[in-house]
């Protein structure tokens, strides 16, 4: 649990702080926050907002679009982890009946966020139909947690949550790319993304192992990882993230294809295992590396987005809320069922079918993501903020989580 604790504390405690300062300060001067906000650093500037026939660097711009790649980066290499390893959690038939139950964790929340806007008349939808994505995330972290303090340490309902949530994060991740660009797209700039990525993989990856092929002190790689370091990776990335901006693809987003280039490790012990820390592979040190900027970073997002005045409450809240605390339960119990049941994928020994209630309110805790897509699918104004406030209010979903957890009758195993 000190690991869990740990990560939460890292990651998640600095993000509450700054939106907790965000939301005081938006409600006693909601002009000193926007003018905060919106800070001119850099006018006239090669990157930033493009307004006006030029580019606007601004303390907003600096955190959501360029700081927060780093955030992302770490959320892409525990997905790329999963994945690509052979003792991956995403890979085999254990993972089957988790992707299916994230699906329904999308399609749930997608369809009750756009069903109830539809019924609420055609004003309202043509308002908030562009936030349909913002109820499918889930909070990796807050999630884990509350499922721990549910569930207990070894029921195998917590492994089943990490890697409904990990899944969850790699469709947030495509979900941001495809649907939310960031400008009008110019997608010949990904060429400068995908070259960024081939050059440094090969230059900095392949090759050296390739030359070193035979000899059992692997000279050229251990020169590469000890004295280039992260370096030729960092170059790499500033190549692919402007590549992303001028694209029209969110910048945010644009360090991802460097993640997959980078040398890791041939296992991984999972996002909240202690001996994760021990890993010494390019990958993970640079994971270590960033952990305390990424701090900094979240407090800063959290200062930055969440500041929402309380009267902007709105029809996108409820529906953010709806999306998040109807949607996501029913489409994971539905979808894991069908998974578990009709195609016979089975699930967890020692797991209900019923704990998928009590897993769907646990993976309705949106809030990081959440509040990223809000910040992406509206332009500034009352429906952003009704729907960032649908966002931060998705903490209420823990207290839910816990009262299914006491009605269904959850075992907790320690």
């Amino acid at each position: 649990m000190y690991r869990v604790w740990n990560f939460v504390t890292n990651y998640s405690l600095l993000l509450i702080f700054g939106a907790l300062i965000a939301l005081v300060w938006a409600n006693t001067n909601a002009e000193s926050y926007h003018h905060f906000v919106e800070f001119v650093i850099w006018d006239h500037a090669p990157i930033g907002h493009y307004h006006h026939g030029h580019r606007t660097l601004t303390l907003h711009y600096l955190v959501n679009d360029i700081l927060m790649a780093l955030f992302f980066a770490i959320a892409a290499k525990e997905v790329w982890e999963a994945v690509i390893l052979k003792n991956g959690s995403l890979r085999g038939k254990k993972a089957a009946t988790p992707l299916f139950a994230t699906v329904g964790g999308m399609v749930g929340p997608i369809s009750v966020y756009l069903g109830l806007a539809y019924f609420m008349g055609s004003e309202t939808y043509n308002a908030v139909a562009n936030g349909w994505a913002i109820p499918t995330a889930t909070d990796i972290a807050f999630s884990y947690l509350v499922g721990r303090l549910i569930f207990g340490a070894g029921h195998p309902a917590v492994r089943f949550l990490l890697l409904l949530a990990i899944a969850d994060d790699a469709a947030g991740l495509i979900i941001l790319a495809v649907f939310y660009p960031s400008g009008e797209l110019a997608p010949e700039w990904l060429l400068l993304s995908a070259g960024a990525a081939a050059g440094v993989y090969f230059l900095f990856n392949w090759l050296p192992r390739r030359m070193d092929r035979g000899d059992q002190n692997r000279p050229r790689s251990t020169f590469v990882r000890e004295k280039l370091s992260f370096w030729p990776y960092l170059v790499a990335g500033c190549a692919s993230w402007y590549g992303f901006m001028v694209s029209g693809l969110h910048p945010a987003l644009g360090l991802l294809p460097i993640v997959v280039t980078i040398p890791h490790a041939d296992r991984a012990f999972g996002i909240f295992s202690g001996t994760q820390q021990y890993l010494t592979d390019l990958l993970n040190k640079i994971e270590h590396a960033l952990k305390h900027p990424v701090e900094i970073i979240l407090f800063f997002f959290g200062l930055l987005n969440a500041g929402v005045e309380f009267s902007s409450i709105g029809d996108a809240t409820w529906l953010v809320l709806a999306g998040l605390l109807i949607g996501k339960p029913i489409g994971i119990l539905l979808f894991g069922w069908i998974a578990a049941r009709p195609l016979n994928l089975g699930i967890p020994a020692g797991m209900r079918i019923i704990d998928l209630v009590v897993i769907g309110f646990v993976a309705a805790i949106g809030f990081t993501v959440s509040l990223f897509i809000a910040s992406v699918a509206f332009e500034a104004g009352p429906v952003q903020d009704a729907a960032k406030m649908g966002a931060l209010f998705s903490f209420f979903a823990a207290a839910v989580a816990f009262a299914s957890g006491k009605i269904l009758r959850v075992q907790k195993q320690d």
